[in-house]
This record gives structure tokens, C-alpha cells and sequence, in this order.
């Protein structure tokens, strides 16, 4: 009594009620627990720690999966804290901050700074760690013992976030003693892991994943000095606002200093698009300023503010949109799904763009077209523009920096800007904000207010962007001149109420339910903000409405 009757690959099982996942799969279908991340049953996800509970259709997700990869991922970064907890047991706290090209960039704040040698230690820690291949226990707690727990390790980020949170139970891993809470889910042991690395990057660390599709091949690690400079400026910046993380963010909101912390991060974007401007005006002889990056980053918004600095320091600024140069929607070519892929380049009028742009350098009137998203076609309704004396072209989209787009125009005569939404904030020092997680949100939100998109559609669409981004963007961002964080620390707050109005409309038998549910849970951490707090001239506008540059 109690068994149940799971069916995979077709084939019918009966398990006993006390059979966990991994069992099922070593014992019953004899195969290796350590290929899978997780088990499917029915539309639920379930971890190979937990029992088989219920009748179903059982499927295997491997590591090599997008989401066996964040779990892969997820259980390396537990195994580097508690090795870098064991050969620092005093007096050390580890922030994992931000991603870089094939790993993760974070620092352990201690009285000496962190070495060479001290990185090796962790590193043959970690080896041992996953040679054991111990067991990471699942458990569930009330609020207040998990609170409690963090007091006696001093972890104040932990105890803060979950403060302002409604839960009466977390989940917490633990690892040969160690109790951590993760946003997300963990694999069964250390024993899976079979591939990754651990290097000194001062000041701090880089944990090293294996590639996502072969798991037993380190990924290339690119040093990208300018991203990696944006990152310690965005830190510095985390400094003066005095929000690190999200329980932070919580307290001020509570503190009810939104308004300040509003009006400084706005400050901070402006300063910086003023600097921006003077080192295009530094740069003789620039014709066209070119502003790229990867979706939902706000270079409408950026562009139009830049054109303001632009006009204090005596030019007189040009706009244009690569978006108004789409071709019409039946002609986008698709990607490797038969998808359309609106982020490869030739999903651009190249041919009526450059001539276009020659027309404008020559001096000459040009009409440039308007491209309507919600109708999927261009349209003329009277844009004409000249090159006025003075005059300077601000062309923004997201292969502004591709060299197919402007190879006519010297280099001397262009002025390069990359723009991202880079993670400002962590849930905690030990949960991380993906960047992508940001203009997800951002992209949902926008999509059903400006081009009549549902949040379901827009998830769909997402990894074919991701993909896109990979090879069409992100591969120049170190050609840029400088780059631009447009992140603001409070977004989040004010996204909220939107975001979570699309994403529960997503169904369980949706292909992004998984996704939805996760980003659903990510927001719950963020106490909400009114609108109304945020300026009109705000890169935010560019999401929920209400700006003075960008249309709907």
C-alpha cells in the first residue's frame, strides 16, 4: 500500500512509497544519477533528493540543459563557500558579485587581502569536497530557525532579506555540516560535479564553469577589461546609494527614503551620460555616435538624454533607430527553430540604412521610415531629416557596434558606446541577480504595453534573443569607446506589480511555466514602489510608460 506507478520511455513501474528520485533512476532504470539535474513528473520539477509521491509520467533533465546548467552551476558555487568557509573559518565573508565570460567574479572580504595562494587552497578544498561526493540535504525550516541560523554565522545580508518576506518555512541546503539558502534548486551531491576551475583575479576570485554544452570541457575565459572596469564602477556606485542587496533596498523603502535613493541613482545615470558627452566632444572629428547592446537595455531612452548632454556642449543631434529599419515581419529571416530572428543583423534594411546615412553625412534631406511593432510593417509618415552645421548622428540599436553596419564611415568619425542593464544588486552574498533576469523583466513588461506581446510569448521568445545577443552583440562590446550600466538599483520595486500581472496569466502546461514560476518567486523578494517616484525622463519610462522620449 502507498506505491505508485510511474511510466517512462513508455514503460510502466510500480516504486515503493520511500524511493527517492536518484534511487528510481539507479535502481529502476539503471542508469547513472549523476547525468541528471532533476525529475519531471507530470508539468512539477522535483529534485533527485525528493521522494517519488504520486502517480506519472516521469522525464529525466540532464545538465546540459538550461536549467541542469544553473543547477550545476548553483552546486559549485556551495561547494566553493564551504571550502573557502573550511580554510577561513573566522572573520571572512564571500560575496559572489557578477558574471564574466564561462564563470563568476566574486571576493572574500577578510582583515588580510585575499592571494594567489590562498585561491589554490580553496581549490584543493573544493577537489576534496567533490571526491567525498557528499550528500546535499534538502530541509525545511521555519523562518525564524533559518533566521537564527544565519545570526550564529554573522550573515546580516540573510537575516535582512528574509525579514520582509512573508514565508513561515524556508528551504535550506547543507553540506557536511554548512546550512545556506539558494535561490533555486541544488544537485543531489558534490559528486556531479566533474569540471571547473578556480583562479585568483584581483581582488577577488573567478569561479571557472565548463561549457554548456559539453560539460567536460572548461569554457573559454576571455578577459573583458572594459566590462570587468563597469562592474567596479556599478560597485562604487552600490556604495554611495548604501544598497547592496536587496534586504538593503527593503529597509530604505521602509525607512520610507525611496525618494532619495530615487533621485541619487537617476543623478548617477545623469553624471554619466554628462561625462559620456564631454568625451565625445574630446573626440575631434566624430561624426556618428553609435549605441548598441543587447535587448531591453534602454538605448532609446540613453540616446535621447545623450542628445540633451550633446546639446550643452554645442552640437546639435541627429536620433535615428535601427529598430525603424526593420524590414517587415514576413521578411525577417528566421533562426535554426524556423522562429523569426529579430536580432540577426539582416533583419535590418541594411541597403536603405547606409543609403540613408550617405545621404546624411552628404548633407542631403533623407525620409527616414517609422516601423510599427505591433503591425509588424514600416510605414512613411514625413520623418525627413538634414545634417544640420554642428551636426551629429546618434544611431542606437542593437548592432550599432557590428562593422557590417557602418563599414563606409572611417573610425575616426565614429564614437562607439556600449549599453547593458548590469546587475546592481545581490538577493544576498550569496544569490546573485542574473543580468539576463533584469532585462527579462524589463522586456515583459514593455512588450505588452508597446507591442501588444504576453508574457508567455516574450519568454518564448527569450533564448532565441539570448542566442542572437551571443553572436550578434556581445562579441563587440569591448570594440565600444565606453560603456554604460543602466541598471537602477530600484527598478525591480516598480516592475513588480507589472511583471507579476503577465506572468500569472502563464498556465501550467505552458513550455515557460517553470520559468514564470521562478521569476514569480524572484520578485516576491522586492517590496513594491509606485510609479509615480520615478522621473519621466528615467530610462525606467522606457518599460512602463510615461516618457518624454519613448513612444508607444
Amino acid at each position: 500500500m502507498g506505491n505508485f506507478n510511474v511510466k517512462f520511455n513508455n514503460k510502466e513501474y510500480i516504486v515503493n512509497k520511500d524511493t527517492n528520485y536518484r534511487e528510481f533512476i539507479e535502481n529502476y532504470l539503471k542508469m547513472d544519477p549523476s547525468e541528471f539535474a532533476l525529475c519531471r513528473i507530470n508539468s512539477e520539477y522535483k529534485e533527485l533528493i525528493d521522494k517519488v509521491d504520486r502517480d506519472g509520467i516521469i522525464e529525466l533533465i540532464s545538465f546540459d540543459s538550461p536549467i541542469g546548467y544553473k543547477i550545476y552551476t548553483r552546486t559549485l558555487q556551495f561547494i566553493f563557500i564551504k571550502a573557502a568557509l573550511d580554510v577561513f573559518p573566522k572573520d571572512a565573508t564571500i560575496t559572489i558579485e557578477h558574471s564574466l565570460d564561462g564563470g563568476v567574479f566574486g571576493e572574500i572580504h577578510k582583515p588580510e587581502p585575499l592571494k594567489e595562494n590562498d585561491v589554490h587552497k580553496i581549490k584543493d578544498r573544493m577537489i576534496e569536497i567533490i571526491n567525498k561526493d557528499i550528500v546535499i540535504n534538502k530541509i525545511k525550516v521555519k523562518k525564524e530557525k533559518a533566521m537564527e541560523i544565519f545570526k550564529s554565522y554573522g550573515m546580516e545580508d540573510k537575516i535582512s532579506l528574509l525579514s520582509h518576506v512573508d514565508f513561515e518555512t524556508v528551504k535550506l541546503y547543507e553540506l557536511d555540516g554548512r546550512y545556506d539558502y539558494f535561490y533555486g534548486q541544488m544537485a543531489y551531491s558534490t559528486g556531479v560535479i566533474k569540471t571547473f576551475d578556480l583562479m585568483y583575479y584581483e581582488p577577488g576570485f573567478i569561479i571557472r564553469y565548463p561549457k554548456k554544452d559539453n560539460l567536460k570541457k572548461l569554457a573559454f575565459f576571455k578577459e573583458n577589461r572594459k566590462l570587468s572596469q563597469i562592474f567596479i564602477e556599478t560597485e562604487r556606485w552600490i556604495n554611495i546609494l548604501g544598497v547592496g542587496e536587496v534586504g538593503s533596498l527593503n529597509n530604505k523603502i521602509e525607512n520610507n527614503e525611496i525618494r532619495d535613493l530615487v533621485m541619487v541613482s537617476e543623478a548617477l545615470h545623469e553624471k554619466k551620460i554628462a561625462q559620456i558627452a564631454d568625451m565625445i566632444h574630446d573626440k575631434k572629428g566624430t561624426k556618428i555616435v553609435l549605441i548598441a547592446g543587447p535587448s531591453s537595455s534602454g538605448k532609446t531612452t540613453f540616446a535621447n538624454r545623450l542628445a540633451i548632454q550633446l546639446k550643452v556642449n554645442g552640437y546639435t543631434p541627429i536620433p535615428i533607430s535601427l529598430d525603424d529599419y526593420f524590414v517587415n515581419r514576413e521578411n525577417t529571416p528566421k533562426d535554426e527553430n524556423g522562429d523569426y530572428d529579430f536580432e540577426s543583423i539582416y533583419s535590418l534594411d541594411l541597403d536603405l540604412f547606409n543609403k540613408n546615412l550617405t545621404g546624411l553625412l552628404k548633407g542631403e534631406e533623407v525620409e527616414i521610415p517609422y516601423y510599427n511593432f505591433r503591425t509588424g510593417e514600416r510605414e512613411w509618415v514625413g520623418n525627413k531629416l538634414r545634417l544640420p552645421e554642428k551636426g551629429i548622428l546618434i544611431i542606437e540599436g542593437i548592432h550599432g557596434l557590428n562593422p557590417m553596419l557602418t563599414s563606409s564611415v572611417p573610425d575616426e568619425n565614429k564614437f562607439k558606446i556600449y549599453i547593458s542593464a548590469l546587475t546592481q544588486l545581490n538577493l544576498d552574498n550569496h544569490n546573485r541577480i542574473a543580468t539576463t533576469d533584469i532585462r527579462r523583466v524589463r522586456r515583459i513588461v514593455r512588450d505588452i504595453l508597446s507591442r501588444g506581446y504576453g508574457g508567455e510569448l516574450t519568454l518564448k521568445m527569450w533564448p532565441s534573443i539570448r542566442r542572437g545577443e551571443e553572436r550578434n552583440i556581445f562579441v563587440y562590446q569591448e570594440e565600444a569607446d565606453v560603456m554604460f550600466n543602466s541598471t537602477l538599483v530600484y527598478e525591480l520595486c516598480v516592475l513588480k506589480k507589472y511583471a507579476l500581472e503577465e506572468l500569472d496569466k502563464i498556465k501550467e502546461d505552458s513550455p515557460v511555466y517553470l520559468e514564470a514560476s521562478r521569476l514569480k518567486s524572484f520578485l516576491g523578494f522586492f517590496k513594491e514602489i509606485d510609479k509615480d517616484y520615478v522621473p519621466t525622463n528615467s530610462i525606467l519610462r522606457e518599460f512602463i510608460g510615461g516618457s518624454i522620449f519613448y513612444k508607444y
